[in-house]
């Protein structure tokens, strides 16, 4: 455990004109971001930073760790909205046993949603002057931890143990390495991956960067929100073949029973929190620029006050970056993907004094460090599941990271 903080934090929150593109307003050390369709969040420097033991209890410590830090700041919050006042950003890990996963209080944050904007700063010299962003250069690819072949090889091994019997799904996930002339600039990233995929929450957490299609929660006084996405097909050629590979999906008994599992499991994580819910009986299509999603919406309001973090807690890790069952999925996992995802696939997010936040699942993203990026993808195995198909949809889902790398 490794706690570093300001104490007691003095929090102050104004109303601010609007600052039209939040992400041009970031200097250029550690930025944190959560951005969709241009609202969100970003800030730098750090106020207070933890990082949160290993373990089953790691959320309950992170709560109990925010709660004291907040309830001992002088909080002036002159904007009352969800998201102003202090403000976490946070990455937990996709393994509980995993070192790695940090909250950090940044000094300075920069917020604009429903027509208004504001920032919070805490204590004195917390602004730095923004540097234009720097290009990273030439970018070199190499293989992670396994090559496609290899990969190709652990999914044909994943599917003959799904047909043995005992599970139903499990996800495997994928690693790239990239290597860039120069440091990586994360601004770079968050500013392509903002425009390309802006529907998705763009983000950034302690050198996490990506740009992620599924909300895991948001939280808003006694309403919670969930997006389940589960089942896959590439963007086609055109408007003919995309309608063609949507109505392929949408008929694909395979794609269709991965995503039932996967809504099952958020309903069951949600149902023992709310007073009512509400799951869609049939998934609709959510189409990114270089996939198609089953998506489904699911909403409901807490019966009690708990905070984002308890919500995080009883829904990670879904099916749909887990497999069903949890446990031998899990099991399979550390023994077929021989690596540490780290917060691939994990949560991550923002929450703010009052237990308000919005918390996704970290796909399509990469950490960073220097000029160094490790890639993640990964996708779903069923018992139908074809290794070389899987291969494909692996890499079209990293394709949205080396995007952000190379322009």
């Amino acid at each position: 455990m490794s706690v570093a903080l300001i104490q007691p934090l003095v929090v102050r929150t104004v109303a601010v004109s609007d600052p039209d593109d939040l992400l041009a307003r970031l200097p250029g050390a550690a930025p944190y971001a959560w951005i969709r369709n241009g609202e969100g969040l970003v800030g730098w420097g750090e106020a207070a930073r933890a990082m949160v033991p290993p373990g089953p209890g790691r959320f309950d410590w992170a709560r109990g760790w925010l709660s004291s830090l907040f309830a001992g700041a002088l909080i002036r919050d002159e904007v009352g909205m969800p998201g102003s006042g202090p403000v976490a950003f946070g990455s937990f890990t996709f393994d509980a046993d995993a070192p790695g996963t940090v909250l950090v209080v940044p000094r300075v944050v920069l917020a604009r949603r429903d027509g208004r904007a504001w920032l919070t700063t805490i204590g004195d010299n917390a602004f730095e002057l923004a540097r234009p962003p720097v290009e990273p250069g030439r970018i070199r690819y190499g293989d992670g931890t396994l090559t496609a072949p290899q990969w190709e090889h652990r999914v044909a091994r994943a599917v003959s143990r799904i047909r043995d019997g005992g599970l139903d799904k499990v996800v495997l996930a994928r690693d790239l390495t990239a290597v860039a002339d120069r440091d990586i600039d994360i601004r770079v990233l968050l500013g392509r991956l903002a425009r390309s995929y802006p529907e998705c929450y763009t983000f950034s957490v302690d050198g996490l960067v990506g740009a992620t299609p599924e909300l895991l929660v948001r939280h808003t006084g006694q309403a919670v929100e969930s997006l389940v996405l589960a089942g896959t097909t590439p963007r086609g050629s055109g408007p003919t073949d995309d309608a063609a590979r949507a109505a392929a999906l949408y008929a694909s008994k395979k794609d269709r029973h991965e995503h039932a599992c996967a809504v099952a499991s958020v309903r069951e994580a949600l149902a023992p929190l709310c007073s009512t819910l509400h799951v869609p009986e049939e998934p609709e299509l959510l189409v990114l620029p270089n996939v198609q999603h089953l998506a489904s919406r699911v909403t409901g309001r807490l019966s009690d006050g708990a905070s984002v973090l308890d919500v995080v807690a009883a829904m990670h890790p879904t099916a749909a970056v887990g497999g069903t069952p949890t446990g031998t999925a899990l099991g399979l996992i550390r023994e077929l993907e021989g690596m540490d995802r780290g917060g691939y696939s994990g949560p991550v997010g923002w929450i703010d004094a009052h237990g308000d936040g919005e918390w996704g699942i970290a796909l399509r993203c990469a950490y960073i460090s220097g000029r160094h990026a490790r890639l993640f993808a990964g996708c779903g195995i069923m018992a139908g599941s074809d290794p070389a198909k899987e291969l494909a949809e692996a890499q079209a889902k990293l394709r949205v990271m080396q995007y952000a790398l190379e322009g």
